[in-house]
């Protein structure tokens, strides 16, 4: 049985995700002397080279790019094992990426929903603006937000979503709406975030607004809709991402349905091979029942 040494394949997965022996070596807590002398040892064992170099750095050799598919899983397996071993009682690890809005805004306030209905997995949850690569194992599932083109990767989209203008009852009271060309003499929150913006949904409904300016700018959907909610202006927002604050009462739609655009922004993306493990396929069916819920 050759194993090599569980050093030399942690290093190897590093440089080979990282694509930078100074840069695994930085995430590692080694110099770049020592991760080298691991990525030479596991290459000694193997037989055969496991990068070659190009401008850009380090590129995985055929052989390289097999063993990296062949580890990486393991190493997540070796961690979650470790971690069920740890734990007081049995649980299976489901790890989860999101996007910041849909996370703070739409999944969290639901984990209890999860939670219920799947006692014996445990959830963990990260959230960041960049799309996470799943070359070492380590996440699930990925939820992420824009035009779902992800090549070698099962991408289910989150149906049902639109956009639509949003305020606070207290605002809308003090300052009544009640045509689409209304909102030029009000205080419009502009979000970088949704797939339609003002722009365009001004343009959806036959109203010049080319010179309308922004009392409030933010580059993330949930600090618009936060925003919104305080009564400070009316934010064009994901009715799905919002659909918390509408439950309470903080915020409600300021037109009716016609006037909302229906988008496709946010996706459940993983391995092909992720969808076999019976975690991922609860945590799947738990997101198309909440979805279909709508509010």
């Amino acid at each position: 049985m050759r194993i090599p040494p569980l050093k030399a394949i942690i290093a190897f997965e590093s440089v080979a995700r990282t694509k930078s022996v100074n840069r695994a070596a930085d995430e590692l807590g080694l110099t770049a002397s020592a991760v080298s002398h691991q990525l030479s040892n596991l290459e000694s064992i193997i037989g055969q080279p496991l990068f070659q170099r190009s401008g850009r750095g380090l590129v995985l050799t055929p052989t390289g790019e097999r063993y990296l598919t062949d580890v990486t899983g393991s190493l997540a397996d070796l961690s979650r094992a470790t971690e069920r071993a740890s734990s007081r009682k049995e649980m299976d690890i489901l790890r989860v990426h999101s996007s910041p809005s849909f996370g703070l805004m739409w999944l969290l306030p639901r984990l209890a929903s999860f939670q219920a209905a799947n006692g014996d997995i445990q959830l963990n949850l990260a959230c960041s603006y960049e799309d996470v690569s799943f070359s070492n194992g380590y996440y699930d599932i990925d939820i992420r937000h824009g035009y779902g083109n992800w090549s070698n990767l099962e991408v289910r989209t989150i149906r049902g979503e639109y956009i639509a203008p949003l305020a606070s009852p207290a605002y809308l009271e003090r300052h009544p709406v009640l045509t689409p060309a209304d909102l030029l003499s009000h205080r419009l929150i502009y979000s970088e975030t949704p797939l339609a913006q003002w722009k365009q949904w001004f343009g959806r409904t036959g109203v010049p607004a080319t010179q309308k300016t922004f009392d409030f700018s933010f580059d993330r959907s949930y600090m618009s809709i936060e925003t919104a909610a305080l009564g400070l202006g009316i934010a064009l927002e994901s009715l799905m991402l919002a659909s918390v604050k509408m439950k309470e009462g903080l915020l409600v739609p300021v037109f009716d349905n016609t006037y909302a655009v229906e988008v496709s922004a946010h996706h459940l993306v993983y391995p092909n091979q992720n969808a076999d493990l019976p975690r991922v396929a609860r945590f799947l069916a738990w997101m198309e029942r909440e979805t279909s819920a709508r509010l």
